[in-house]
């Protein structure tokens, strides 16, 4: 079986959000699709070792954020690659509390929806939540990101606990520059395109990079790089 088969599905890239008495907690996904219009529902899967998990089998509400394409790694890192267990994600996040008490990210967001969970069921390794849609709000116009768009554009990786993560690496692309890989989330620093969003230009070789710079996706240190 060829695992680059299933990157041919469509996919888009959300921060997904649920609450445990008065604590919050969210993790990106991508596998969230709408199954039912009357009334609307939503259908999200969740590693059953994820806090999210925890909070969603706790208080049976979950919210969507949906991601806009100009939205950086480190805001999607910041929710995929570190626990809620270890540092409160939502510190320098704007956000507000939903009805149903779910906190609504306003960062980077399209537009937002929370769902009450009507069914639960255990997939192995995840949870997949089926909710009925009880609020949405359009935060601002533009184009959400998608799963291929963080990956070929963003150069964004997969957190292992992720249902679409596949354990194989990705060829490796001829360039005139060399390539530098994060050893902790498998981000790859190409010097020909730099790293923008953190204000370095494309063509910055990986040794004039400030130590101070850290992943992109993980918050890893320059130091956690190896030559590709």
């Amino acid at each position: 079986m060829d695992p680059k088969a299933f990157f041919k599905l469509s996919y888009g890239l959300y921060v997904i959000t649920s609450q445990k008495g008065d604590k919050i907690n969210g993790q990106t996904a991508n596998a969230l699709i709408q199954v039912t219009s009357e009334p609307p529902a939503l259908a999200i899967g969740i590693n059953n070792g994820n806090l999210t998990n925890e909070f969603i089998k706790d208080s049976n509400v979950f919210a969507v954020s949906i991601l806009s394409q100009e939205t950086p790694l480190n805001f999607i890192g910041q929710f995929g690659f570190k626990s809620g267990r270890d540092t409160n994600k939502f510190d320098q996040v704007n956000y507000k509390t939903g009805s149903t008490g779910a906190p609504l990210i306003l960062d980077n967001t399209l537009s937002v929806l929370e769902a009450k969970v009507t069914q639960k069921m255990d997939v192995g390794t995840h949870t997949l939540f089926v909710g009925e849609v009880v609020g949405t709000e359009v935060i601002r116009e533009g184009e959400p990101m998608t799963y291929a768009y963080y990956h070929q554009v963003k150069r964004g990786t997969t957190p292992k606990s992720a249902p679409t993560y596949s354990g194989t690496k990705e060829e490796k692309k001829e360039t005139a520059l060399p390539s530098y890989q994060c050893t902790i989330c498998g981000y790859t620093y190409e010097e020909d395109k730099g790293d923008p969003d953190s204000g370095i230009a494309p063509g910055t070789p990986f040794e004039d990079i400030p130590d101070s710079w850290t992943c992109p996706v993980c918050g890893a240190a320059k130091d956690q790089f190896k030559k590709v």
